[in-house]
């Protein structure tokens, strides 16, 4: 196997999806350590003092303990090289988990073992089955009183339709917490709140054919309840089949705390033997095998002002095939040009590092002067074709959009337009009036937040949003077709042009949208943007 070949196999690349708070970040912290690329986690909430989780860098999430964007974190652990994605869990941020999922091979969905499966978690896991992506459970806090265990696999499997096979099993939760019992290994591993911060201390396994010790060391209630469930277990589980894990239809489940950090290594072991190495990508109706010799790549992401010191914009590339080469040119293929990408960096939370290469898996990030656009393909010069584009979500709140000092509408002009290059906020003005009013659409209301905080802190430009009641948008597809501004519409309509000149339209009522179109022979409206 030659050498980028032995490379790309050692990937693994996957996101991080949960709902909110069941401990998504503390998990990949823990996972960090035992890469050695942190010595002491640090915690999500508390104090203004305490430490911050290393993977929530932006000022807005330190303050209000939740991860807003996406940090990409790379690692080595056991001959692996490991990208982990760590997604926004809170649902007004969900847009910025879809694009992070269409870059990975694989996803940890975490669950809280009190609450079972939750709304947000029910949303991200319907992106993953569309994009068959294998998928592997963490059944996180059995430090604290959980749902029972049949429960809780019977919920996954209804809730997401999907069937699960527990790779561990836990012995009682909270207070009564034991351990997990290791199917494969047949033995069970004995429960130890080890130091919050350090790595996991040496387990204690006990064979569960030693009857009596594994008695004296759990308790007989505890270990009667195991072998009554473990009978059951046999009888009722699925079998672990792992060409139906990576074809998502069959999830693996493991249990643990990532808080007390048990069960933590183990399920990182059991994911690394299970996941894909990675996978190919589809570019024009064909299939671009990873383990081809020429590097190509799509941005996934663009964030701007991440070193606020810098004022710089970063895209986030997703490498589908070959190696990269930092002194070697590419094409920017929806930007026809040849180019070597600038300032090419490995980006753990804050802190960068420049790398000379990367393989297929990576995520890097490159300096973006203002040329990229979320979904741009790059590939080798002699190369030329496009990966398939990332959906552009329709926004389902709106607000008008005013800077308090009309002095600095440079700066504003410019802050808003750079925060809607990321993709988290899509910017609207008037249909063809000479109003340069500014009407900005999210698909979460705390997107609004953002915008305003991101907006006084990195451009020092202070705005008012006036909310609008518009809850629907429609893209015209065949806008070339219509004069839009005869368009017959509904009083609850209003028209608005994108950034690129498209005419779209807003609607307070769903069923204005179908009368719309009826009044109008030949409309066609659309709730995806095709550009």
């Amino acid at each position: 196997m030659s050498d980028i070949a032995s490379e790309i196999k050692r990937r693994r690349t996957f996101a991080i999806i949960s709902h909110p708070d069941a401990g998504k970040t503390t998990l990949t912290e823990k996972f960090l350590l035992y890469g050695g690329a942190i010595n002491l986690a640090g915690s999500v909430k508390g104090k203004a003092t305490a430490r911050h989780a290393v993977s929530d860098w932006m000022e807005i999430e330190k303050e209000r303990g939740i991860s807003v964007t996406s940090s990409v974190l790379q690692f080595e652990y056991d001959g692996y090289c490991i990208n982990i994605l760590d997604t926004p869990g809170h649902q007004d941020f969900s847009e910025d988990t879809y694009r992070t999922l269409m870059a990975a091979d694989s996803a940890v969905m975490v669950i809280d073992a009190s609450k079972g499966v939750e709304a947000q978690t029910r949303k991200l896991f319907k992106v993953c089955v569309m994009r068959h992506i294998p998928i592997f459970t963490f059944i996180n806090k059995m430090d604290r009183d959980a749902m029972d265990t049949f429960d809780l696999l019977d919920d996954i499997e209804k809730e997401l339709g999907i069937a699960t096979c527990p790779v561990n099993w836990p012995i009682g939760s909270g207070k009564g917490f034991k351990g997990v019992y290791d199917r494969n290994k047949q033995c069970v591993i004995c429960y130890s709140d080890t130091e919050k911060g350090t790595k996991e201390g040496i387990a204690t396994e006990i064979p569960v054919s030693d009857e009596a010790l594994l008695r004296s060391t759990i308790g007989d209630e505890a270990a009667d309840k195991l072998f009554e469930e473990l009978e059951l277990l046999d009888g009722a589980g699925a079998e672990f089949d792992l060409d139906v894990v990576q074809k998502g239809d069959l999830t693996p489940v493991c249990f643990g705390s990532a808080l007390t950090n048990f069960g933590v290594e183990i399920f990182l072991k059991h994911f690394l033997n299970m996941a894909t190495d990675p996978l190919p990508r589809i570019a024009e109706g064909k299939e671009i095998n990873p383990l081809d010799e020429d590097f190509s790549a799509f941005v996934f992401k663009i964030q701007a002002n991440m070193n606020k010191a810098h004022r710089d914009r970063v895209a986030f590339i997703r490498i589908c095939s070959g190696r990269y080469d930092a002194q070697a040119e590419v094409r920017h293929v929806q930007g026809n040009k040849v180019m070597r990408l600038s300032q090419p960096q490995q980006i753990m939370a804050d802190e960068r590092k420049i790398l000379s290469e990367a393989y297929a898996g990576d995520i890097i990030g490159v300096f973006d002067p203002g040329i990229f656009s979320i979904g741009d393909t790059l590939c080798a010069p002699k190369k030329n074709f496009k990966y398939e584009g990332i959906p552009t979500f329709a926004p389902e709140h709106f607000a008008r959009v005013r800077q308090l000092d009309t002095m600095k509408r440079k700066q504003f002009v410019k802050g808003i337009e750079q925060i809607a290059q990321e993709g988290a906020i899509q910017i609207f003005q008037e249909f063809n009036t000479g109003l340069e009013e500014i009407i900005v659409g999210v698909v979460g209301i705390l997107q609004f937040d953002v915008l305003k905080y991101r907006l006084e802190n990195e451009y020092n430009v202070e705005i008012k949003l006036e909310n609008l009641p518009y809850e629907h948008i429609r893209w015209i597809e065949n806008h070339q077709d219509f004069d839009v501004a005869k368009l017959q519409g509904t009083s609850d309509m209003k028209k608005v042009k994108d950034m690129k000149g498209n005419p779209l339209l807003l609607f307070i009522n769903a069923w204005s949208v179908g009368m719309t179109v009826d009044r109008n022979k030949g409309l066609i409206l659309t709730e995806f943007s095709k550009n």
